[in-house]
């Protein structure tokens, strides 16, 4: 999986320790016909997990410019963010090659522009449109995220 510059330079500093990042999560909806009742997934290549588009927000980057610039990347879609709905700290993360993150999670409702979702990078191996009472299995936290976003609440939640 690619790893921002910014954050392989302070890995060579810091090896695999703790390190705490701004990330999203875009969760892009698309309706067939009266709402949204489909949700945008991808399979990671690195756990074969399937989860909503997430990311790490770079240096000087605002959010939801990460989260429209990681839907094209990762699944070739193109989205407009409606809205922050979520902000939370994650727990500990330990990918794949040792190395410890915890996010400061923006969770994003986004709304399909165009585009048939497809593997844009090697960060997915699949990317498709699922009906929201037919997800695949995935975490509990990204059901959580999915379900907060379709929801759409007047207020942004805070925290877990």
């Amino acid at each position: 999986m690619p790893i921002p510059p910014y954050v392989v330079h302070l890995r060579s500093m810091i090896g695999t320790e703790l390190l705490w990042m701004p990330g999203i999560t875009a969760v892009v909806l698309r309706g067939r016909s009266e709402g949204a009742d489909e949700v945008l997934l991808v399979k990671r290549s690195d756990n074969g997990r399937w989860t909503p588009v997430t990311g790490i927000v770079d240096p000087g980057e605002d959010p939801h410019v990460t989260a429209v610039r990681e839907v094209e990347e990762e699944a070739c879609v193109v989205a407009e963010v409606e809205r922050l709905v979520w902000v939370a700290a994650t727990g500990v993360v330990t990918h794949v090659n040792g190395d410890l993150g915890q996010y400061l999670d923006h969770t994003l409702r986004c709304r399909w522009v165009s585009g048939d979702p497809r593997p844009g990078d090697d960060e997915s191996t699949d990317a498709r449109w699922f009906p929201l009472d037919g997800l695949p299995p995935m975490s509990d936290l990204h059901r959580e995220r999915i379900a907060v976003a379709a929801d759409n609440p007047a207020d942004v939640r805070l925290g877990r």
